[in-house]
């Protein structure tokens, strides 16, 4: 019998990886998407194993669609909560609009689709099969830098969200677990460079004083994106998080992430700081 795990943001990067991966250890997978192209692809690819769902995270009547086609067929396995955005600028002349999109996006978003797919996540418990929730986190959830405000704030957001529904499903018997990558070689950093592109031709001329900040910021984007870990290697993360019969609640996956998060927990927090400013 097929066991189901939905994956929002299925086009690109983590997502479309974790899809790949699930589809290769015997799961059916509910791909969540925007396009029409998007669409054809994956049932190109897997027209077995795939089931398309059209999720736009800022439309509430989008997810609560998307959460009924689930619901009505059946129980679910797994939900991966992947989508993601990242929205750069020096907070000081950040539009409240764009950090609002951010917040929207990488954690209301998150919420919100966790509950549309929670009944079916609870009819799999009934039925005595596992049920698990998986949150595609960030290394940039336990360190801050400049220039990533909106995205940083998004991410440390989602770890306190992610231990209150552990907390909270432990005794329904639903399993949630936080996945902590570093750098992966994804297109978020191009988005991420054209959407600071667009930001900075309506900033005021103060925002100079950020120039070298935000050069170095767009330094390590291209870097993040030619020289980080393929998706592959977080989606099997995601993977074992799924199957694992004893999970870890977090998992942090890649070398840059694994030396952050031992300075994280080793260093002063004065000198973790000026770090962290460079």
């Amino acid at each position: 019998m097929s066991r189901f795990v939905v994956v929002t943001g299925a086009s690109t990067g983590i997502g479309r990886a974790c899809v790949d991966e699930l589809v290769r250890a015997g799961f059916t997978v509910w791909a969540a998407v925007r396009t029409d192209e998007d669409e054809a692809a994956l049932h190109r690819d897997h027209p077995e194993a795939v089931r398309v769902l059209r999720l736009d995270l800022t439309d509430p009547t989008s997810i609560e669609a998307a959460g009924e086609r689930v619901r009505a067929a059946g129980p679910l396995h797994g939900l991966v909560n992947n989508a993601g955005v990242a929205l750069p600028g020096p907070l000081e002349y950040l539009p409240v609009d764009v950090f609002r999109r951010q917040i929207e996006v990488n954690l209301v978003g998150q919420l919100a689709v966790t509950q549309a797919m929670l009944p079916a996540l609870r009819l799999s418990r009934e039925r005595g099969e596992e049920a698990r929730i998986v949150m595609i986190g960030s290394i940039g959830g336990r360190i801050a830098g400049p220039m990533l405000g909106p995205y940083h704030a998004s991410k440390f957001g989602l770890v306190g969200l992610t231990d209150s529904l552990r907390a909270e499903l432990a005794p329904s018997g639903i399993r949630v677990v936080l996945i902590e990558p570093g750098a992966v070689a994804t297109p978020i950093w191009g988005r991420g460079t054209a959407a600071a592109d667009d930001l900075a031709k309506t900033l005021p001329a103060g925002a100079d004083r950020y120039a070298k900040q935000i050069a170095a910021t767009r330094a390590n984007a291209a870097r993040s994106a030619a020289h980080g870990i393929p998706p592959a290697r977080a989606a099997q993360a995601v993977v074992r998080a799924l199957t694992a019969p004893r999970p870890r609640p977090r998992r942090v996956v890649g070398p840059d992430a694994t030396v952050a998060a031992a300075l994280v927990r080793l260093l002063p927090y004065r000198l973790l700081y000026r770090l962290a400013a460079r």
